[in-house]
Formats: structure tokens, sequence, C-alpha cells
């Protein structure tokens, strides 16, 4: 199938759900404060910017979002790449993290509060959390499957050191499940972003709730679908440059 078939069906789909969606809004089924329609949203964006709340909330979202990124992919990363090369370090903390792993990051809220209060450090914290475990396993499952043969052929071509087997084989070679890993966190980082704001702190999370309590639906849709669309240029981005890093494989 073309590229241009494929994106055409795509589209195809989407205006077929919004066409849907809209019919039955539109309907009188159920009350326009439940499901509002499609056609609403853009009136609520307008609404929004002139008052310039989805300006400020987008802004500190995504603060509070890149923060928590860097953070959480640069130790997932890191401490993933030195357990799978060190087999006792492994074995040893293999009980920890099958403990602690389970605990998602919304349960680490309340220790937020109360080591950072509420803030934008405690929204970071908590998305840091959730994209340090997507990262940590994907780097130390990437590194663990590089082909041993390839670490003999280096020492063969005189990589005896450890350092140079890391940056000249291990670490090209596990790249791709690394990239692989960093793009999932993207996705997961803004999934987070909105639990994280929700017990007060500004962004797009606190805004929904607040829209919610007024029963403006159309707010609501407004700032899910922002962040879609926030999660999908992020996404591009990051294809763009793992494609450029990931050009020697071709």
């Amino acid at each position: 199938m073309t590229k241009t078939k494929t994106l055409a069906l795509g589209a195809v789909g989407l205006v077929s759900l919004l066409l849907l969606w809209e019919g039955f809004a539109r309907s009188g089924a159920v009350q326009s404060t439940l499901i509002p329609a499609p056609s609403a949203v853009p009136a609520a964006w307008m609404s929004e910017w002139d008052l310039g709340f989805w300006q400020d909330m987008v802004a500190a979202s995504f603060s509070h979002y890149a923060v928590g990124l860097l953070i959480g992919s640069f130790l997932g990363v890191c401490i993933g790449v030195a357990v799978a090369l060190m087999p006792r370090v492994n074995a040893s903390q293999a009980w920890i993290v099958r403990i602690v792993r389970p605990i998602p990051p919304l349960a680490w809220i309340p220790f937020a509060i109360i080591w950072f209060g509420v803030s934008e450090t405690a929204a970071a914290f908590i998305i840091s959390i959730g994209i340090f475990w997507i990262n940590y396993f994907a780097a130390l499952t990437a590194v663990q499957s590089v082909d041993k043969d390839l670490i003999e052929v280096a020492r063969a071509f005189g990589h005896h050191s450890a350092i140079g087997r890391l940056f000249k084989v291990i670490l090209p070679a596990a790249s791709p499940g690394i990239l692989g890993g960093l793009r999932t966190g993207l996705g997961q980082g803004w999934m987070t972003v909105i639990a994280a704001e929700l017990f007060g702190i500004p962004g797009i999370g606190q805004r929904m709730i607040e829209a919610s309590g007024l029963l403006a639906t159309d707010v609501v849709v407004l700032y899910m679908l922002t962040i879609g669309a926030l999660y999908g240029i992020t996404d591009y981005i990051f294809m763009l440059a793992q494609n450029r890093l990931l050009a020697w494989q071709k």
C-alpha cells in the first residue's frame, strides 16, 4: 500500500469518526453536557485562547513534562545499561524491582506533596517515575540482547577496554531498543502529566478538573485533544531524530 493511500484511508477514518460523533451528539439521545459535539470544540478553544488559559496551561504542562521526561529518561537509560552490564548487580536488585515496579506513579503523590509540596517539582517527580521504568527495562533488555559474538569480535580487533566496547559496540547495537523505550516514554509522560496536575498544580490537568466541575465538557474535550496533538508533535519530532540516528542501519 502506498504512503498516499495510507494517509487517505487514515483521513477517511478520522472524518468518519467525527461525523458519527457529531451526529450522535446532535441526535438528542444524550445531553450536550455529557457528550459535546466536535463542532463545539473550536469555539471552546477560541474562548480559552482569548482568556489566555490555553497558552498558560499548555506552557505549564509542557514544562512539567519536559523536566520529568529528561530526568526519567536519563536515569532509566543509564541505570538500565549499568545493571545489564553487571550481572551481580542485576541479580541483587531483581526482587527490589519486582516489588517497586508495580507501584503506579499516582501512588507516589502523597510523598511528592510531603517532600516537595504542591509544586512543579512534585509534578516533575511523578512524571519522571512513570518514564523511568519504561526506559530502564528497554535499556536493560536492549543491552542484554546484544549479540555476544559482536563483543568477542570487538576484543579481537583491539577493544580491550570496557568503556571502548560500550561506546563502540554495545550502545550502537542496543540503540534501536533504547530509542524504542525513549519513544514509548514520550507517550507515557503525557499520560502522567494529567494525573500529576490533578492535585492542584497549574496545567492542563487542573484546567480539565475545573471545567468538568462546571460541566464545560467542550473545554474538557478541547484539552484532551490538545494532549493528543502535543504527543503527536513530540512523537513526530522524535521519529525524525530516531531515523537520522539509525540511518547507519540502512
